[in-house]
């Protein structure tokens, strides 16, 4: 079990539809949702929240870590429209365009700009006053120790959550310097459990990514796109250099900074997550065919939502067998 950010508020989502979360001839069953890390491949979870509850199946419990917290947290505030508008609107330009990126501090990425594009969508919205019980998975530096946020404000949970290691510089939230939960629990089913889910689904976006995560290698293109956005200076061109070393193959072949340390954090996340779902399995999983997706391919909105609804529909029929074997 993680250490909790602050005491969990425990809340219970409106029994007003007709799903098969609703047990008119008993207590409340509560359906959760682990949102499960993994980059770029996580605009799947917009599929696959359409696609559920399109067919009634409305989580009251969401848990989510890294990317997961952003298409969680979005559902849960009333807002996956805007951000299904925002994924698909993404080009590589502008993909680039959101990235302020540092030359020092502990981060390549600032993030102030990813942060104003959620402060836009969410204002000052508060987990505590969500319609649903909601978590943020981040890990302590220092300890390790696995943080659950359920209160505070919804934007700084999600950015601990998502925030790689030397990609993304850390958030001090509560008195801990907190970044990416992937690191200590990539699919939280646990947290669902304990927030009180009765039935848990995970959306596991590992499973098929076979550790190949790509990242973009026209040199040509990122210095283009870095001096007109000015990520960068545009002189001395050293700098700009740098900016390409990060994300290209050395001449020896050898990756750059950011391709090992997400290759890195890949085989991490893959190993961890297979660890935590085998000690604490989920009652029912959905795995999208992801693996031709590359860890920044964030202009690949269409194609990944897609895969998402699709998986979560060739999922269903299975999910609501089990979920009437196990509670019905």
């Amino acid at each position: 079990m993680g250490l909790f950010g602050s005491t969990i508020a425990m809340k219970s989502a409106d029994s007003g539809d007709s799903s098969p979360s609703d047990n008119s001839s008993g207590p409340r069953r509560k359906i959760g949702l682990a949102l499960g890390a993994g980059g770029a491949r996580g605009w799947s979870h917009i599929g696959v929240l359409r696609e559920l509850e399109a067919n009634g199946l409305k989580p009251d419990i969401i848990a989510g870590a890294s990317v997961g917290t952003i298409a969680g947290g979005c559902w849960a505030a009333g807002k996956l429209d805007e951000l299904e508008e925002f994924a698909r609107s993404l080009t590589k330009r502008r993909v680039f365009s959101l990235l302020d990126v540092s030359l020092s501090g502990a981060g390549l990425i600032t993030g102030r700009r990813l942060k104003s594009r959620l402060d836009s969508a969410l204002g000052e919205t508060k987990i505590e006053d969500l319609p649903v019980t909601f978590a943020a998975v981040a890990t302590e530096i220092g300890t390790g120790h696995e943080i659950w946020l359920t209160q505070g404000h919804l934007v700084d949970a999600i950015r601990a959550s998502y925030a790689l290691p030397g990609i993304f510089e850390p958030l001090f939230i509560n008195g801990r310097w907190l970044f990416d939960g992937a690191l200590v629990n990539p699919v939280p089913v646990n947290a669902c459990r304990t927030l009180g889910a009765d039935f848990v689904i995970a959306i596991n976006l590992i499973a098929d990514t076979r550790l190949r995560p790509t990242v973009i290698q026209d040199n040509a293109f990122v210095e283009a796109v870095a001096t007109e956005t000015g990520a960068v200076p545009a002189a001395p061109r050293a700098h700009s250099g740098l900016f390409r070393s990060q994300f290209d193959k050395s001449p020896a072949g050898a990756p750059g900074i950011a391709t090992a340390m997400v290759d890195a954090f890949n085989i991490t996340q893959d190993r961890i997550a297979r660890a935590r779902l085998a000690g604490d399995p989920p009652d029912a999983t959905i795995g999208a065919r992801l693996g031709r997706i590359g860890f920044f391919d964030f202009h690949r909105a269409d194609e990944m939502i897609a895969l998402g609804r699709e998986a979560a529909r060739k999922a269903l029929p299975e999910i609501l067998e089990e979920y009437d074997m196990r509670l019905g």
